[in-house]
């Protein structure tokens, strides 16, 4: 036996033994005790299903350069989160937390000198993003005075689409009270509205 013909054994026996034979089985798959397949295919179709609505949530309250980024954000808590997350009501978690996610943004975005700490919830409402998305001056007035949580329970509503539970999910209230906090903040607009007509 030559040299060359061992070598070209070896060689042949080390190729059927990291490619095996078409023929062979596939070897068996390990079981997945945690989970993660089945939590990967339902984080992949919330991804595919939500992902436009969440950049478009963003990109009407913040700088279009940042919504994408921003919407990343927001599937990365949910994936960490996913047992958290309601199965049934997906959309509006996923926006009640982008809502927390937009309230850190814009804070690590604002520059106040020391001596000037605004009042807590208070907006400087010449920068918001939001209200410089509305063209009418008349609304955009009437929602500059009728404060930011009714602003933001109106443009959910109004932007998203969102009322009776789904709303009641995004703002982590009951249902009545969701419905209620709609009905102030139509009524809070409709009246500021008015006095802005009245003139």
């Amino acid at each position: 036996m030559t040299t060359a013909s061992t070598d070209a054994d070896a060689a042949e026996t080390t190729r059927e033994a990291v490619m095996p034979d078409a023929a062979q089985p596939a070897p068996p798959v390990p079981p997945d005790p945690a989970g993660r397949g089945e939590d990967l295919d339902w984080f992949t179709g919330v991804a595919r299903e939500h992902s436009t609505a969440l950049v478009k949530y963003f990109a009407r309250r913040g700088p279009r350069q940042d919504a994408e980024d921003l919407a990343a954000e927001v599937f990365a808590t949910a994936w960490r989160r996913r047992d958290d997350v309601p199965r049934e009501a997906v959309l509006p978690w996923l926006y009640r937390t982008a809502g927390f996610t937009l309230a850190n943004h814009r804070r690590k975005h604002v520059d106040l000198p020391v001596d000037e700490v605004p009042e807590a919830g208070s907006v400087r409402v010449a920068d918001d993003p939001e209200l410089s998305l509305l063209f009418d001056a008349e609304l955009r007035g009437a929602l500059e005075s009728v404060g930011e949580r009714d602003r933001r329970i109106l443009l959910l509503h109004a932007w998203e689409g969102l009322d009776g539970e789904e709303l009641a999910t995004v703002l982590g209230i009951s249902r009545s009270g969701a419905d209620a906090a709609l009905s102030r903040a139509r009524k809070r607009l409709r009246e500021a509205w008015g006095e802005r007509l009245s003139f």
